[in-house]
C-alpha cells in the first residue's frame, strides 16, 4: 500500500503520475500554489479535529488537486509531504521568492521602521520576494510585498546559511517543543532535523521514519561523531559530539541538550534502545 503521506491518492482522486499505479475515479496534475500565511498546519484530514502532520511556511511551493469546504487538499513542493490546509492559507503563484528568513525567529513591519508595530511574525525558512530595500535611523531593510523586514535576517532564497546543520539546530535551543512543528516557534524532533539541514542546503523527509530509512548511510554506535543521527521508535536526535545531543524533546518539551547515555537510558524504559544511528552523506 503506497504511503498517503507521500502518494495524492484517494479513491475519487488522484496526482496524474500515478496512473496506471493506484485505482482512483480521477486523475489530475493539479496546480501550483505557495503558502500565503507565516504558517500553515498541514493535516491529515480536512478538520481541524484532524491534528497535524506537519507545517508549510510562508512562501512554499505546493500543488493543489482538490479544493472544498475550505480545505485544499495539497503537496508540498519541498518534501512532497500530502495532506490538507485551509484554503485560506493558499494563494496563486505570484512573484518568485528572492530570499529566505535566515534568522530563528524575525518579524515583519509594515514599513521599514522597526518602531512601527509588526504585522506578523516569520520564521527561519519563510519565503518572500523583495522588491527593493531601505534604511531607517542606521538600520537596513528589504522591502517585501505586505511591508518590511530586517536585512540582516534574511539571505538569498535557497543559499545555505551554514555549511554545519548542528550549528543551525543549535539556533533553535529552549525552542518550544511542537507536535508537526516545523517552524522557529515550535519544533518537534524531526521538524528540527528538516528545518536545520533544510537550512543547510540538504533536503531530507519530513517524519522520523522516514528520515531513518533514507538519510545517508547506518553506522555502528562506535563510530559516531558530530553530525550523526540517533533513532528511537518515534524519536530522533542529532549527534553535537560524541557524548551530547540535541533534540526537540517531548521530555523537557523544548529543544535542549542532553547526554546521549543518560538519553539512552531515559528512553529505554518507555521506548527501547535506539534502533539505528544513521550519518548525513
Amino acid at each position: 500500500m503506497l504511503d498517503r503521506r507521500l502518494n495524492a491518492c484517494r479513491p475519487d482522486l488522484a496526482e496524474k503520475a500515478l496512473e496506471g499505479a493506484v485505482d482512483a475515479a480521477r486523475f489530475v496534475a493539479g496546480v501550483p500554489a505557495r503558502i500565503d500565511l507565516p504558517k500553515a498546519a498541514l493535516r491529515p484530514e480536512a478538520s481541524v479535529e484532524a491534528g497535524i502532520d506537519t507545517e508549510l511556511l510562508l512562501g512554499e511551493p505546493v500543488i493543489e488537486f482538490d479544493r472544498r469546504d475550505g480545505w485544499a487538499w495539497v503537496k508540498s513542493g519541498l518534501d512532497g509531504y500530502v495532506g490538507y490546509v485551509e484554503e485560506t492559507a493558499l494563494a496563486a503563484p505570484r512573484a518568485e521568492p528572492t530570499h529566505w528568513v535566515t534568522a530563528p525567529r524575525t518579524f515583519l513591519y509594515p514599513e521599514p521602521d522597526m518602531k512601527r508595530p509588526a504585522v506578523t511574525a516569520l520564521s527561519m525558512g519563510s519565503r518572500l520576494a523583495v522588491t527593493g530595500e531601505a534604511e531607517t535611523r542606521g538600520t537596513r531593510y528589504l522591502l517585501v510585498d505586505g511591508g518590511a523586514v530586517i536585512a540582516r535576517h534574511m539571505g538569498e532564497v535557497d543559499r545555505p546559511v551554514a555549511d554545519d546543520f548542528v550549528a543551525v539546530a543549535s539556533r533553535f535551543l529552549e525552542t518550544p517543543y511542537l507536535w508537526g512543528g516545523r517552524t522557529g516557534f515550535g519544533l518537534d524532533c524531526s521538524g528540527l532535523v528538516q528545518l536545520s539541514m533544510m537550512m543547510a542546503g540538504r533536503r531530507v523527509l519530513r517524519d522520523t521514519d522516514m528520515q531513518r530509512d533514507t538519510i545517508g548511510l547506518e553506522i555502528g554506535r562506535s563510530d559516531l561523531r558530530r553530525g550523526d543521527l540517533v533513532f528511537w521508535k518515534g524519536h530522533v536526535a542529532i549527534l553535537c559530539d560524541r557524548e551530547t545531543m540535541i533534540h526537540a524533546s517531548g521530555f523537557t518539551m523544548d529543544v535542549s541538550h542532553e547526554g546521549l547515555e543518560s538519553a539512552i537510558r531515559r528512553i529505554e524504559a518507555m521506548y527501547g534502545s535506539p534502533v539505528a544511528y544513521r550519518r548525513p552523506a
